[in-house]
């Protein structure tokens, strides 16, 4: 089993890695299936199911939707380009891509919320459709948008969720005790196991580069939350507050005031200021999606400025241990809250920063493993119940715990020698059973708790 660190944590756009992200990916992936396509095509027109469905405006999938349709990926989105493209759409009922005719699209007509039809694969699912001159259907694919920024097609996850493709590994674990008896073995640690994986799909350069820019991202992204207010977008009225909170804390730093628990304060600001700036539609990197996307920058910026000889030389390795978790969890679990609930988001999240914080603070691949344990079990069974379908509330504080949460698994777990009674394999096995078993209406619909109780004007 091979999940590369870029797979997990992917530069994107907020509100969501799978509500947001994975529609404009799917709609891609159409566009390069009708340019391959034999017909000559005159039309669009999509179709919204499950989560998508009933989350879709919150979480700003209409949007992706006829973005993507036009050509846009998360990678490369321009917001000025983009309001100016949804602007034409609308006005002209037309879409205009490379490499394709124009096609005739009705934003109000041809984009549907499919709220009765839940399609089998997943709880993300969404149907393309390329129509003829008379407007008939002749060619159509679903999709589905599995978390994390990760999209299959119907065919794709019937036949297995995690194919394995591409030349052989030297440390293909897909378990954590496989993990940790190939750490024996080889007297390597988790990272340098993760390092020797990536190196042989993808060189050196490309895994030197790549995850000098993802803490980039994740650095600017903390930093412009920090310095933007005003009130975020969706009709919550809900205040930035990462800005005013870090003001204050530099405030009472300067009085030399500060009592001890006010490190919490600090994880939580930057946790805060990323999913203040992904639910303005702002970018974010995935981490494992954009609904957690605030617990590792959270955890790495509390270990660059607040831990005695902490090192930039250590990013990598925080990010390849935190990734070989995170495959782990997606593998033999899930990372989407329409699936299986806030556990797999802000609760994998959590795993993968404290055993990527364990290992920077010089754990061993066993107390790696129980700070990863630790901080997934006490996220077992949170649901996923976003007000308005909005990812603000509770979403952007409960990053912050979570940031909280996997400061302080990984220091348990260094506390210890690394056993423990409960493996983390057994933890997400428990996350998996438990997401089976949680009703729908706590995974990522708004149809209950929070998003019920709560007014959403």
């Amino acid at each position: 089993m091979f999940l590369s660190v870029f797979d997990m944590f992917k530069v994107g756009i907020g509100p969501s890695s799978s509500h947001t992200m994975g529609p404009m990916v799917a709609a891609a992936r159409f566009l390069d299936l009708m340019r391959a396509s034999p017909f000559h095509f005159a039309g669009l027109r999509a179709s919204l199911h499950g989560s998508l469905a009933f989350t879709g405006v919150g979480h700003a999938t209409d949007r992706a939707t006829i973005l993507g349709l036009a050509g846009f990926t998360p990678e490369d989105y321009d917001a000025d380009r983009a309001e100016a493209t949804l602007k034409a759409i609308d006005e002209t009922h037309q879409i205009t891509v490379d490499g394709l005719p124009t096609l005739a699209f009705n934003p109000k007509a041809d984009l549907i919320f499919d709220y009765d039809m839940r399609l089998e694969g997943h709880a993300n699912g969404m149907m393309l459709m390329a129509t003829d001159a008379q407007g008939d259907v002749n060619l159509r694919e679903t999709y589905y948008s599995i978390g994390g920024g990760f999209v299959m097609t119907e065919a794709e996850l019937a036949a297995g969720k995690d194919t394995e493709e591409g030349s052989a590994i030297p440390f293909p674990f897909k378990s954590a005790a496989e993990m940790l008896e190939m750490a024996r073995q080889s007297g390597k640690s988790i990272a340098q196991m993760k390092r020797a994986n990536e190196v042989t799909r993808n060189g050196e350069i490309h895994l030197r580069e790549g995850t000098k820019r993802l803490w980039q991202v994740m650095n600017d992204c903390i930093n412009r939350g920090l310095e933007a207010d005003g009130i975020l977008p969706g009709g919550l009225s809900v205040k930035r507050r990462a800005k005013g909170i870090r003001e204050a804390l530099l405030a009472e730093r300067g009085q030399n005031l500060s009592a001890p628990h006010t490190i919490n304060d600090w994880m939580s600001v930057y946790a805060m200021a990323v999913n203040e700036e992904n639910a303005a539609g702002g970018q974010v990197v995935t981490a494992p999606t954009n609904g957690a996307a605030g617990v590792m920058p959270a955890t790495l910026r509390y270990y660059l400025d607040h831990v005695p000889g902490a090192s930039q030389a250590h990013i990598e390795d925080f990010l390849l241990t935190a990734a070989a978790i995170g495959g782990l969890v997606k593998f033999n679990a899930s990372i989407s809250g329409a699936e299986a609930g806030c556990q797999a988001e802000v609760g994998s999240a959590a795993a993968m920063s404290a055993a990527g914080l364990c290992a920077v603070m010089g754990g061993t691949p066993e107390q790696v493993e129980n700070a990863a344990e630790i901080a997934l079990e006490h996220h077992l069974g949170m649901t996923c119940d976003p007000v308005k379908g909005l990812v603000q509330v509770p979403c952007i504080e409960r990053n912050g715990l979570g940031a909280i949460k996997a400061v302080s698994a990984a220091s348990l777990a260094l506390r210890g020698d690394g056993t423990h009674l409960v493996p983390l394999d057994a933890c997400i096995e428990t996350m998996r059973q438990t997401g089976e078993d949680m009703a729908e209406k706590y995974k990522e619909t708004s149809l209950g708790g929070l998003a019920v109780n709560v007014p959403n004007c």
